[in-house]
């Protein structure tokens, strides 16, 4: 095992004992950035997360979504604004998101750590960009 994965191991186990059931991804951000994570890319349809951190990338593979050829589901703001608002008011659990995510035809988004913004896309580079709150652990 890596540095990058023991680091990253640790600020995900660190967020999951602090981060509050409603409103609960900023503190997850605030761990990750605090450990060195500067970017998180998820691919939603695979189900893969990518975090980028000053020890080097990390790559994260869930249980994808999909198999084979599927159609995509065209990008809808209204959709994956209430897939949000769900998982921020403590509603869903991850996996339930991103399949939200997906319904609402989001194919990836892109976490900066940094700048505190998530932004969502559609197959045709549609997006959606939300900013969320400084928080301290």
């Amino acid at each position: 095992m890596t540095d990058a994965i023991d680091t990253l191991r640790a600020a995900l186990e660190r967020a999951g004992a602090v981060r509050p059931q409603v409103g609960g991804f900023p503190h997850l951000a605030e761990s990750l950035r605090q450990a060195g994570v500067t970017r998180c890319r998820m691919t939603v349809p695979s189900n893969a997360m990518l975090y980028l951190t000053t020890a080097g990338p990390v790559a994260v593979q869930g249980e994808p979504l999909v198999t084979g050829m599927v159609d995509v589901p065209p990008f809808d703001r209204e959709a994956l604004i209430e897939a949000l608002r769900a998982d921020q008011a403590g509603l869903t659990t991850f996996p339930e998101f991103v399949q939200g995510c997906w319904k609402a035809g989001a194919v990836r988004y892109d976490v900066d750590l940094t700048a505190r913004t998530c932004t969502y896309y559609g197959a045709d580079d549609d997006a959606y960009v939300e900013s969320y709150a400084a928080v301290e652990l």
